[in-house]
């Protein structure tokens, strides 16, 4: 690996977890498109594909694209309105350059250093596992992102809800395409991409376009629950996460896996460990104790050396690679759509 990079060029991470240099930017709009743009120095290394990965809700995510400029495109729905926002890592230079439009533009530019993990304390995490370790040493640009955003990662997680991933995506790429509206700026058009539909919105889907979508009544009365609070559930972006979550679960049909999953983004929440998932306990059990079978208890008693920084080691855990061979079929599909 030595001198395959050329000092401090920046890399993103790879499908397979390995690192590929950013070429230079090309293509980008200019502040005459109606861009506002600024720069920001990280305190440390950054991995924009660790960092804005998880906020990608499948490879067909109407609000999240990467170009092969090693550019991160993202259409998201702010307090001031619709934003789009491209993040790139400049080449040959410690710095972070952004782009956004829209009247949510100002916005997205004034939280760009929360985005890319200002907030968080990677500094503060000791590694107490062999494995876990070395997946920290491999991965210097892993920060935790916090968008200050609830309802776009709370709604996607809600989907996600006792089903597979690819119906989850399935069903917020159609409904973000059909009711959302196209993202500010060049990304509507050459990218396709969406931002997602105001609670409003939300709120008029009528039942057939729910159905049409996969999405169960279950799934969806919940997240019609949640819109019609849209307002305090935001708030919640400003707490401190454990509050946050019980904000959240205060709604029927919102757990502590639903919350958790939404906070790890929203709050940038380092100790929010994903309870209640049907793969996490047995990998995190394998990694670390070499039993593929662990439940939830044993997951949490594995992790209690890491409190305070739970959801990080996970993370780290799961980018270290070290998961059980299936022993079980996949989940079955089962498209609501089709009856």
């Amino acid at each position: 690996m030595a001198g395959r990079f050329a000092p401090n060029q920046p890399t993103r991470t790879t499908v397979r977890g390995g690192h590929t240099p950013v070429p230079a930017p090309t293509g980008v709009p200019s502040q005459a498109s109606g861009s506002s743009a600024r720069r920001w120095t990280p305190p440390g290394p950054l991995d924009l594909g660790l960092i804005l990965g998880p906020l990608r809700r499948g490879p067909g995510d109407p609000t999240f694209r990467t170009t092969p400029d090693g550019s991160v495109w993202r259409a998201t729905r702010t307090p001031e309105g619709p934003g789009t926002l491209r993040v790139a890592l400049r080449p040959g230079a410690a710095e972070a350059e952004a782009e956004a439009w829209g009247p949510g533009a100002q916005w997205l530019l004034d939280r760009l250093p929360e985005l890319l993990g200002a907030q968080d304390a990677p500094d503060l995490f000791e590694p107490r596992h062999r494995l876990v370790a070395a997946s920290q040493r491999r991965t210097p640009g892993l920060r935790l992102t916090r968008t200050g955003l609830v309802l776009e990662s709370l709604i996607p997680s809600i989907l996600e809800q006792k089903v597979t991933t690819d119906e989850a995506y399935r069903a917020w790429r159609l409904l973000v395409r059909k009711f959302g509206v196209p993202a500010p700026g060049p990304a509507g058009g050459a990218h396709r991409m969406h931002v997602m539909p105001d609670p409003s919105t939300w709120r008029m889907i009528p039942s057939w376009e729910w159905h049409r979508a996969g999405v169960d009544n279950k799934r969806a009365s919940t997240i019609l629950r949640a819109v019609r609070v849209a307002r305090r559930l935001e708030e919640a972006a400003a707490m401190e996460p454990q509050q946050a979550q019980e904000r959240m679960e205060l709604i029927p049909g919102i757990g502590p896996w639903t919350s958790a999953e939404t906070v790890q983004r929203s709050n940038g929440a380092p100790d929010a460990v994903t309870v209640g998932d049907l793969h996490l306990p047995g990998i995190v059990g394998y990694a670390l104790a070499g039993d593929r079978d662990a439940d939830d208890a044993a997951m949490l008693e594995l992790l209690a050396p890491y409190a305070g920084q739970r959801h990080r080691a996970a993370r780290l855990i799961l980018l270290g690679g070290r998961t059980p061979s299936r022993r079980k079929p996949k989940m079955p599909r089962f498209d609501i759509a089709t009856i």
